[in-house]
């Protein structure tokens, strides 16, 4: 019996392997878990885990946050509100621009307006906490101050001045983030008078400063009301900021509180297997969940 020879062997293993696991992967693999996605209990999710409204129509997932405001960005006072997002521009939650806002503990100094070009600030992520705080105490007619903001909703950031450079005397002291002709929210710092900040300006060689002020310690409005998600798309809230807007809810609905409590209580979800994560509120399902419960009261 004639052997092929070697190289050809080889080729024709290689073949044989290749058909081999196209058949495997290319096929049978892709079948498998097509079918696999449509058992019973499972389907749901493999589709994305859509959610219909009140008219059966497709309005979200409730893996995706969205936004519950209006054209102009206000919010809808008769839904319960999601937490900010960074993931894409206007309301975000924009699921092909996921992600976070990439700035840290430290990121305290805004970029200030120059030349009537709102474009040119950029807040800092503590101003922006400071203002998503304040904004969310007055629609809740709650206390939105929190420690290191001012009571107009910015950083609460000095930029000192000392004639030894890092330390010494304090020879200027200007509020970085309340361009003029803004007041600045504290008069004087170790008796040297506070200025406001001039657009533009180079205040680099200034000690950065936060001041906390007197703020509560722990503030009304909780932390996931005011930071984003890392993915900018969390559709959850925690229990926390869902009790907190109850009362709104509740008055805008002509509900009472234990009417939208009850439903609150229906849609958390607690720790995973009792022991990971927190307790959370999924806010997509609890508002549709308002709509098709009380459907004259919903708008």
């Amino acid at each position: 019996m004639t052997r092929l020879p070697v190289w050809l062997s080889q080729h024709l293993a290689a073949l044989r392997v290749v058909l081999l696991l196209t058949l495997v992967t290319g096929l049978l693999y892709p079948l498998g878990m097509t079918a696999l996605a449509h058992v019973p209990g499972l389907s749901g999710a493999a589709r994305g885990s859509l959610l219909k409204g009140p008219d059966s129509s497709v309005v979200g997932s409730r893996l995706i946050g969205q936004a519950f405001t209006d054209g102009k960005g206000n919010a809808l006072p008769q839904y319960f509100q999601t937490r900010p997002s960074d993931a894409g521009s206007g309301d975000g939650y924009d699921p092909t621009a996921s992600g976070a806002g990439n700035l840290g503990p430290q990121n305290v100094v805004d970029t200030l307006e120059t030349g009537n070009d709102p474009t040119t600030y950029k807040p800092g992520l503590l101003t922006q906490v400071c203002a998503r705080s304040l904004a969310v105490g007055r629609l809740e007619h709650v206390d939105g101050s929190r420690p290191y903001c001012t009571a107009d909703g910015v950083g609460a950031v000095l930029g000192v001045y000392h004639d030894g450079g890092t330390s010494g005397r304090v020879t200027k002291v200007v509020s970085l983030n309340q361009a003029c002709p803004a007041t600045p929210f504290l008069a004087n710092y170790q008796g040297v008078p506070v200025s406001c900040a001039t657009p533009g300006a180079d205040y680099t060689a200034a000690v950065t400063v936060p001041v906390r002020g007197d703020a509560p310690a722990h503030p009304v409005v909780p932390p996931d009301a005011v930071t984003a998600g890392g993915s900018g798309l969390d559709p959850d809230i925690s229990p926390a900021y869902a009790a907190l807007q109850v009362p709104r809810v509740a008055d805008t609905r002509h509900l009472t509180e234990d009417q939208v409590r009850t439903l609150v209580a229906k849609y958390t979800t607690g720790r995973a297997l009792g022991v990971l994560g927190e307790p959370v509120v999924d806010v997509l399902q609890l508002n549709l969940a308002l709509d098709r419960t009380y459907p004259k009261q919903g708008a």
